[in-house]
């Protein structure tokens, strides 16, 4: 007896890209994220290392490769910042793997469900590292600004959508 599925063949699709690509485009931002803010004080409010995590982490479709990726990202992330080390790596761990979950139940193409999905991702990240700082690492002193990681997830949002659309590009179908 044949089955219908009301999931088109595009929506399943796993993406993979080429091992530079990989590499190259969190590296970028990577260092993009450590001088831009030295020079643009007012950049700091960006996360690029986050949006490079969730575009290949929905691209791929893979709950394992998101946190891998996420965590790798993260740990890179930890070891350019004053945070104690782990801190991004959990955070985009964690983000990765439920941006990998949601690749499958969302149609990622859309502008709009990227808009939302970054937004998202982005409260839940400062969520995820105040919860690390304040309880894990038993910090008394952090504080969560919840305008402030507002205003945060709009410019990651802002400049995520566009940065998706342009790493289309490297897609390749697996």
């Amino acid at each position: 007896m044949a089955e219908h599925s009301y999931t088109s063949r595009r929506e399943l699709d796993q993406y993979g890209f080429h091992p530079s690509v990989t590499i190259l485009a969190p590296l970028v931002c990577l260092v993009l994220q450590s001088l831009l803010p030295k020079t643009f004080p007012r950049l700091a409010i960006l996360d690029l290392p986050l949006l490079t995590t969730v575009f290949f982490a929905v691209a791929r479709r893979s709950q394992i490769a998101g946190t891998i990726t996420g965590t790798v990202i993260g740990l890179f992330q930890d070891g350019l910042t004053n945070h104690p080390f782990g801190v991004f790596g959990i955070s985009k761990g964690i983000v990765g793997y439920l941006a990998a979950s949601v690749g499958f139940a969302v149609d990622m193409d859309n502008p709009v469900n990227r808009g939302l999905i970054t937004f998202v991702f982005s409260l839940l990240q400062s969520l995820l590292l105040f919860m690390i700082t304040r309880w894990l690492l038993n910090d008394p002193t952090v504080r969560l600004a919840p305008l402030h990681e507002l205003i945060r997830a709009v410019a990651n949002t802002a400049v995520g959508v566009p940065l998706y659309f342009l790493l289309d590009r490297f897609k390749t179908r697996d």
